[in-house]
C-alpha cells in the first residue's frame, strides 16, 4: 500500500556520513525532512544537495533536520560531498543514507517492491527515487513532494511548505494558495465565525466557508 499523509513514517536503521542512524530516534523532537536522490555525481542532484547546504540556518530556525538518501555507498557519498561543498561553497553537514540496499527506498514506496537494480546500474534505474517527505515530531508523514530527474526542486518551496505545515499543526487553521510566513489563515470549518472572533479577533469572511484571521503569534 503507498505511504500516505499522517501515515506513521517508515523506521529504519541504515548507514549514512554520520555514521549509523535509526531514523525515529535521529529525529528526536524535531521536523524532518527525507529527501531521496538516484545516483550520487548526477547534476541536478548536486544543486539540490548545495542548496540544502546553503539553507542549514534556515532548517535550524524551523528545529527540523535535514536528511538526503541516495542508493550508493557511504565510500561514494563522502567522495560525492566534496563536489557539493565545492559547488555550494558551504559545507553539507546533514547525513546522506547509504541505500545501496534499497530499503529505505522501498519502504517509502519510491520504487516498486519487486524492483530489481543490476550492478552499473544508472541514474535511469532509479530515476523515482526523488521525493521530499516532511516528517512531524511525531514521526508522521505531514507532506509528500515528487519531481522527476530533469526538475530540480524548489527548495524556497519546501521551505514555505515546512513553514505552511508548523503554523497549522495542532491548530484549526489551514493556508491559502501562495501563503507565507505573515500573512493571514484560513479558519477550519470546524470553528464557527462567533468563536473564531472569540478566539481570535476579527475575521474577514470572504464567503460563508472562506474566513481569514490574522495568525496567532
Amino acid at each position: 500500500m503507498a505511504l500516505r499523509i499522517n501515515d506513521v513514517a517508515p523506521n529504519f536503521t541504515a548507514d549514512s556520513t554520520a555514521g549509523e542512524i535509526n531514523f525515529h530516534d535521529w529525529i528526536g523532537d524535531s521536523y524532518a525532512i527525507l529527501f531521496s536522490h538516484p545516483k550520487d555525481f548526477t547534476p541536478v542532484c548536486t544543486t539540490e544537495f548545495g542548496a540544502v547546504a546553503q539553507l542549514a540556518s534556515e532548517f535550524e530556525k524551523r528545529n527540523t533536520k535535514v536528511i538526503g538518501v541516495s542508493v550508493d555507498s557511504v565510500e561514494e557519498h563522502v567522495k560525492w560531498k566534496a563536489d557539493i561543498e565545492a559547488f555550494a561553497g558551504a559545507p553539507a553537514n546533514f547525513p546522506i543514507i547509504d541505500d545501496t540496499s534499497l530499503a529505505v527506498s522501498k519502504a517509502y514506496d519510491m520504487l516498486p517492491a519487486d524492483a530489481y537494480l543490476p550492478d552499473g546500474r544508472t541514474p535511469a534505474h532509479s530515476a523515482t527515487v526523488r521525493t521530499v517527505f516532511i516528517v512531524g515530531p511525531d514521526k508522521k508523514v505531514r507532506l509528500m513532494m515528487i519531481y522527476p530527474m530533469s526538475v530540480g526542486r524548489n527548495f524556497a518551496e519546501i521551505l514555505r511548505a515546512l513553514d505552511a505545515v508548523q503554523a497549522t499543526d495542532g491548530v484549526p487553521f489551514a493556508t491559502p494558495a501562495n501563503w507565507k510566513p505573515g500573512q493571514d489563515v484560513i479558519v477550519a470549518l470546524s470553528v464557527s465565525t462567533d468563536d473564531a472572533k472569540a478566539k481570535f479577533g476579527e475575521v474577514d469572511v470572504k464567503l460563508p466557508y472562506l474566513r481569514f484571521v490574522k495568525k496567532p503569534a
